[in-house]
C-alpha cells in the first residue's frame, strides 16, 4: 500500500468558508426570515416556464429537491416556495461585508476569494489574538451570523485541499457546520470519499477517464502508478494522485490576483520611450498588419513569458476559430463556473452530438430537404433525450434549451441545425480558455477592453462583476 510521509509537507491552518445558499440566504435575511427556515428560490426569468434557479434555500432543497439549475416548471404549484429575482448588486455588497469581517481576523494577503460565496483563509498567524484554529473558525462563523444573519459552513485543513474536502464532505452536513481534516485523516476520510466526483477537482468526465484506467475510487487513485497517470493525463494526472493523498502545496499568500485595470493612457504615461527608436521595422509591420486584420487567438495553454502590463481586447468570431467572447462574459457575469466544469460539460455534450450524428449517418450541417424527412422523427426523439439528460445542467439550460424546445415544437431543417450546434458550447469554451491565457500573462496590471455596444442590457452586472474581482472600471457615463 502506498502511504505518504507527511513530515516534509507544509502544514498551515487553512479555513474554507462557505455561505450556505448565499443568494437565497441574503434574500431571506432581507425578509427577516432565518436562512435555514425560509422557502426561497432565486430565479432568472421567473415569468417563463424555463426560468432558471440560481439558488435555493436549504429547506427548499431538502423538502422539494429544487436545486441550482432546476427550472421554473419543476417547482410544484401551490407550494410554500417564494420565487424572487436575483439582485447581483446586493449580493456583491454583502460579499464585501463578509470580506471586511475576514479582514478582522487575517491580513488581506491571507485571503483567497474562491467564488462569491466561498473563500479560503490562512489563519496561521492569527492564533495569538484569536486562539486555536477551531476557535477562530467559530468566532468568524458567529461574527458573520451576528452582523449579517448568514449561516456559514467551515472546513479546516492543513492545506487548501484538505480544508475544501472537509467543507464539502463533512462540515456542510453536521450540526456545528465545522469539520477538521488533517494529513493523519487521509486514509479514514479522503480515501473514503464516494462517489469520486465528490472529490474536489474530479468531475464526471475526469471520473470516466479514470474509470477507463480501472480507477473507481479515491483509494484506488491513491494507489495507482503516478508515472502512468502522468503519461495518460499529463500534470493533471500527477496532481490528482497527490490530491488523493491529501497533498496540496499551494500557499494562499503567494498567489497572484490581478490588482486592477487602469486606463491605457496611464500605462503609456509610465512607459519609458528611450528605446523606441531601436524597434525593428518588421515589428512595426507586424503590428500594422494585425491592426488592419486582427486575428482571434485560440491559444489554450499558458505559453511564453509573462508581462507586467497586459491588454486584453475582447473579440468575437463565428468563423474558424469560433470564439464567443461576449456570450462568455455574459454567462460568466451571472454564474460562477470553472474552466474545468465547462470543459467537462462540453466533452460530455459533444460526445452525445457525435453519437446522434453517427445514428443518422450525417453531419448536422449536411441536413437538407432531400435527407431530412426520413430522419426527422429520430432527431426529435434525440432532442427530447438531450433535454431529459441535461435539463438540470444550468449551462445547457441557459445556452441550449430554448433551441431544443423550438426544434421539438417546430422540427425544421433550420431549427435542427441550430439545435444540434456544437459551436454553441465550443465557442464559449474557446473564449474562456483565451481569457484565462490573457489574464495569466499579467504580472502587475491587466487591462480588459470591452465594446460597450456588445454588452447592452448586461452592462451594470458586468461592471459589478469586474469591480468585485478588484478591477477599476473606466467607462463613458
Amino acid at each position: 500500500m502506498i502511504v505518504m510521509d507527511y513530515s516534509y509537507q507544509p502544514r498551515r491552518d487553512i479555513l474554507c468558508i462557505d455561505v450556505k445558499s448565499f443568494f437565497a440566504s441574503v434574500e431571506s435575511v432581507k425578509r427577516r426570515i432565518h436562512p435555514l427556515e425560509s422557502y426561497i428560490v432565486v430565479m432568472s426569468n421567473p415569468d417563463l416556464e424555463g426560468g432558471l434557479v440560481l439558488a435555493a434555500s436549504p429547506r427548499v432543497k431538502q423538502e422539494y429537491g429544487i436545486r441550482t439549475g432546476s427550472r421554473r416548471f419543476e417547482i410544484p404549484k401551490n407550494s410554500k416556495i417564494q420565487i424572487v429575482e436575483p439582485r447581483m448588486a446586493l449580493y456583491i455588497k454583502v460579499n464585501r461585508l463578509i470580506h471586511t469581517i475576514f479582514n478582522e481576523f487575517v491580513a488581506e494577503e491571507d485571503i483567497h476569494i474562491y467564488s462569491i460565496d466561498e473563500s479560503f483563509l490562512d489563519v496561521s498567524k492569527s492564533h495569538a489574538l484569536y486562539g486555536s484554529t477551531e476557535q477562530i473558525a467559530k468566532k468568524i462563523q458567529q461574527t458573520i451570523f451576528q452582523r449579517l444573519k448568514l449561516v456559514t459552513a467551515i472546513g479546516i485543513g492543513d492545506n487548501p485541499l484538505l480544508a475544501k474536502l472537509a467543507l464539502d464532505n463533512e462540515a456542510k452536513n453536521n450540526k456545528s457546520q465545522i469539520a477538521v481534516w488533517h494529513y493523519e485523516d487521509v486514509q479514514e476520510k479522503v480515501w473514503r470519499i464516494h462517489p469520486m466526483t465528490d472529490m474536489w477537482g474530479i468531475g464526471g468526465n475526469t471520473a470516466r477517464n479514470l474509470n477507463n484506467l480501472g480507477i473507481n475510487s479515491v483509494y484506488s487513485l491513491s494507489q495507482y502508478d503516478v508515472k502512468a497517470l502522468k503519461r495518460v493525463h499529463g500534470v493533471i494526472g500527477e496532481q490528482l494522485f497527490y490530491h488523493a493523498h491529501g497533498i496540496d502545496q499551494s500557499v494562499i499568500s503567494k498567489k497572484y490576483i490581478p490588482k486592477s485595470a487602469t486606463s491605457i493612457d496611464a500605462i503609456f504615461e509610465e512607459a519609458d520611450y528611450s528605446e523606441v527608436t531601436k524597434t525593428h521595422i518588421i515589428e512595426a509591420v507586424k503590428l500594422y498588419n494585425y491592426l488592419k486584420d486582427p486575428k482571434v487567438s485560440t491559444q489554450h495553454g499558458v505559453k511564453g513569458e509573462s508581462h507586467d502590463e497586459v491588454i486584453f481586447i475582447a473579440d468575437q468570431s463565428n468563423k474558424n476559430p469560433v470564439v464567443h467572447m461576449y456570450i462568455f462574459f455574459d454567462l460568466w457575469t451571472n454564474f460562477d463556473f470553472s474552466l474545468s466544469e465547462l470543459e467537462e460539460f462540453y466533452y460530455l455534450y459533444s460526445s452525445d452530438l457525435i453519437k446522434i450524428s453517427k445514428e443518422i449517418g450525417l453531419k448536422f450541417n449536411a441536413l437538407n430537404k432531400n435527407n431530412f424527412a426520413p430522419i426527422k422523427p429520430t432527431l426529435v426523439i434525440a432532442a427530447s433525450d438531450m433535454i431529459t439528460k441535461f435539463k438540470t445542467q444550468y449551462l445547457f439550460s441557459t445556452l441550449c434549451l430554448s433551441n431544443y424546445e423550438l426544434f421539438i415544437n417546430n422540427p425544421t431543417i433550420t431549427n435542427a441545425k441550430a439545435c444540434f450546434k456544437e459551436t454553441t458550447i465550443y465557442g464559449i469554451l474557446s473564449a474562456y480558455k483565451l481569457f484565462y491565457v490573457g489574464c495569466s500573462r499579467s504580472r502587475k496590471n491587466l487591462t480588459i477592453l470591452l465594446d460597450r455596444t456588445k454588452i447592452i442590457g448586461n452592462e451594470d452586472r458586468q461592471i459589478n462583476k469586474f469591480k468585485y474581482l478588484g478591477f477599476q472600471v473606466l467607462h463613458d457615463e
